[in-house]
């Protein structure tokens, strides 16, 4: 019988932030979400701090790498400047 061996505050930090560097544009949604739940299993504020500007890091390159996921529509597209007549 294999022993699960419970994360300590500094592995799950170590893990947010090996998650921060090796994420791609094809791994982030489960990288993100591997993330938040390790951070929702840190027990206080300050320890929560601590993986702050990983997880602030993860959310910003999910939410640049989903806008190329999204089709464009026709209210979407960028209008040049109204002409004058």
């Amino acid at each position: 019988m294999t022993r699960l061996r419970m994360l300590t505050t500094d592995d799950k930090l170590a893990e947010i932030k090996r998650l921060y560097f090796k994420t791609s544009a094809q791994t982030i949604k489960q990288d993100f979400a591997k993330a938040l739940d390790l951070l929702k299993s840190m027990a206080s504020d300050e320890e929560r701090e601590r993986a702050a500007v990983f997880m602030d890091g993860l959310a910003e390159m999910r939410s640049d790498w989903s806008k190329g996921d999204r089709p464009r529509t026709k209210s979407s597209r960028r209008r040049g400047p109204k002409r004058s007549r």
